[in-house]
């Protein structure tokens, strides 16, 4: 139910948020549509080339979808060959599988018996999509405010400590930081679930754990964005017009100290894409990133490909509405 919500949500608030922000660029000038024309190009270059290098990769690997540790018989091998047309000229193969590209019907799972790459990814999209959300919410929940607080307290023993903090939070993996919060928090005194997805408590931990990394990143750049922006003459200005801190900083210096964030953004939202492989296995959360791994493991080409795909679609179109969310607050960001 939570992961229906969260997904209508988005298909619904995504095309308004991006409405909105080409709004806000094209009042700079005609840039949004020869910005939109290009990134779609590029995108179905970068689709096609990934699309080309993971279908070669994944039979250039020694073994086969079939080859479990199962003695087949010679007959089924090759019905089961012919099945999903393994028994086909190698161009053949990649046609066939790049007709499916623009829907993602790449066909059923070699593996996964009765479900097709689409079912797959319909089922494992929605706790994967919520994981990603609630992990960039912690990001920018821890990251904002440190990275103010330490830069309002610059040279103060507070700005050392969470400066360090930072630092040490940027270091440890998230897979490390699960394990040593699985002790306490859920072995130790069974406040959260250990597994799944059952609820927004069973959310809490392996979402934290996926966004605390970047949000210490964040962390840096807004303590660096601030005390840029904080040392500026419209700054002055306005505290010598008799503002008060709060709102020098919450009106004024922190929409330019957010900007290094913005750009950031792409990345991070990358990172969690793809740090989620790993969360999703620690936490046995049933999502793409369990499937995608799963894939790889048993050699599933069809499934395999089709989470390479949604990966590689993902990574790009996020890039580019960072792009336009940063275009849209500093009109001097060129569009390309």
């Amino acid at each position: 139910m939570i992961e229906g919500v969260v997904v209508l949500s988005i298909l619904v608030g995504a095309p308004i948020a991006m409405l909105f922000f080409a709004r806000r660029v094209a009042r700079g000038g005609g840039r949004v549509a020869p910005f939109l024309l290009r990134r779609t190009g590029w995108l179905m270059v970068t689709a096609l080339v990934v699309f080309t290098v993971s279908f070669l990769l994944m039979r250039a690997v020694p073994g086969g979808p079939f080859d479990d540790g199962r003695k087949l018989l010679p007959q089924v091998r090759h019905n089961l060959e012919a099945r999903f047309g393994l028994d086909r000229p190698m161009f053949e193969q990649w046609l066939v599988a790049l007709r499916g590209l623009p829907t993602f019907d790449f066909g059923p799972s070699m593996t996964l018996r009765d479900f097709t790459v689409q079912e797959v990814i319909g089922q494992g999209l929605p706790a994967s999509v919520l994981l990603g959300l609630t992990a960039f919410a912690w990001m920018l929940l821890i990251g904002v405010p440190i990275g103010v607080v330490a830069a309002l307290k610059r040279g103060h023993p507070l700005d050392s400590m969470l400066s360090a903090g930072a630092s040490l939070g940027m270091a440890i993996p998230n897979f490390v930081l699960a394990g040593a919060l699985m002790w306490p928090l859920v072995i130790a005194t069974g406040w959260l679930p250990a597994a799944g997805l059952d609820g927004p408590r069973a959310l809490l931990l392996p979402s934290f754990c996926l966004g605390a990394p970047f949000g210490a990143q964040v962390a840096r750049l807004v303590r660096t964005g601030m005390l840029e922006v904080l040392g500026q003459d419209w700054i002055r200005t306005a505290r010598a017009k008799g503002l008060s801190e709060t709102r020098v900083v919450t009106q004024h210096a922190l929409r330019g100290a957010l900007l290094p964030v913005v750009t950031f953004l792409g990345p991070a939202l990358a990172g969690i894409l793809t740090g989620s492989l790993v969360i999703e296995q620690v936490f046995a959360i049933p999502g793409v990133g369990t499937h995608f791994v799963q894939s790889a493991i048993n050699r599933d080409y069809t499934l395999a490909l089709g989470m390479v795909m949604l990966y590689t679609v993902m990574v790009y179109v996020l890039n580019a509405v960072a792009d336009l969310l940063l275009a849209a607050l500093d009109p001097r960001v060129e569009l390309t």
